[in-house]
């Protein structure tokens, strides 16, 4: 049985994520298939590189430095968030909190990261061989919410965030040959996305990259969607949905301290979930 882990991201509330991760870790359990966008993609890459803690720390410490986000960056740098910072600074080898690249390169899980050609607007699913060594690109790309960041380049191409093309990629790992998946949603599961704030952002950057503003406005009809039909797959056995019953007050660039920490624990309780989806 191949199974696979959805983490869909969604910014600060992304440390729901890691309570489930840090579980995971505890119970020793494993996944043959990662599928990361935005700030999932840093949770699963930490994760499958075993280092236990690691997420945590940049949600609850690291994100509250004016150098990791602040409106200081978005006025300096045009991006509210310092993707060179975040996978740089602190993530490279001599950083203050490296990733294990060698332990995530060896782990034999398969590991998709979904970012959007801010051009064309189609996802591009990035693989574990795009990664070297300090070399994180593909977390940036995936990561850059439009607007608050600029898109990111890599081999000239700009990408934004992976959620304006597919949001929830259950499918994807279907396709990727999963029997099993536990999608991970950092929003309650029956709280419908509505259009209205990504129709406003996408105005704010339709003018130079009007494919990735369409995908914009469809992202919250495409998420519903997803969810729906990760749904289906619940009602079949195949997937396990874990969300959150609320987001106790965290939001995608929210920081409070204490929100985060309830998120997170209700993360890890949630996970408990998880062995008896994969044992049945």
């Amino acid at each position: 049985m191949k199974t696979g882990i959805v983490d869909v991201g969604g910014g600060l509330r992304g440390i729901y994520a890691v309570g489930i991760l840090d579980y995971c870790m505890d119970q020793n359990i494993s996944f043959d298939l990662g599928i990361g966008v935005s700030a999932g993609s840093a949770n699963l890459a930490s994760y499958l590189a075993g280092q236990r803690g690691r997420n945590y720390q940049f949600y609850t410490e690291y994100a509250f430095r004016r150098q990791y986000m602040s409106f200081h960056n978005f006025i300096f740098k045009r991006s509210f968030v310092d993707m060179d910072y975040v996978y740089g600074t602190l993530s490279r080898a001599d950083g203050e909190n490296p990733l294990d690249y060698p332990a995530l390169r060896d782990n034999p899980a398969d590991f998709l990261v979904v970012a959007t050609e801010a051009e064309t607007g189609k996802a591009k699913y990035f693989q574990k061989s795009d990664i070297r060594q300090d070399d994180y690109d593909i977390f940036k790309a995936s990561s850059s919410i439009p607007f608050a960041c600029m898109p990111y380049e890599i081999a000239g191409i700009p990408y934004y965030d992976g959620a304006l093309s597919d949001p929830v990629p259950v499918e994807k790992a279907f396709q990727m040959g999963c029997d099993r998946v536990v999608v991970i949603l950092t929003k309650p599961e029956r709280q419908m996305r509505t259009p209205e704030k990504d129709e406003k952002v996408a105005a704010r950057i339709r003018k130079k990259y009007p494919a990735a503003a369409d995908k914009l406005c469809q992202r919250a009809r495409r998420y519903n969607e997803s969810v729906a039909l990760a749904q289906q797959y619940a009602a079949q056995g195949r997937a396990l949905i874990i969300a959150p019953d609320d987001t106790c007050g965290v939001d995608t660039l929210k920081k409070d301290k204490e929100s985060l920490l309830r998120l997170y624990e209700k993360g890890y309780r949630d996970a408990k979930k998880i062995p008896d989806f994969l044992r049945a």
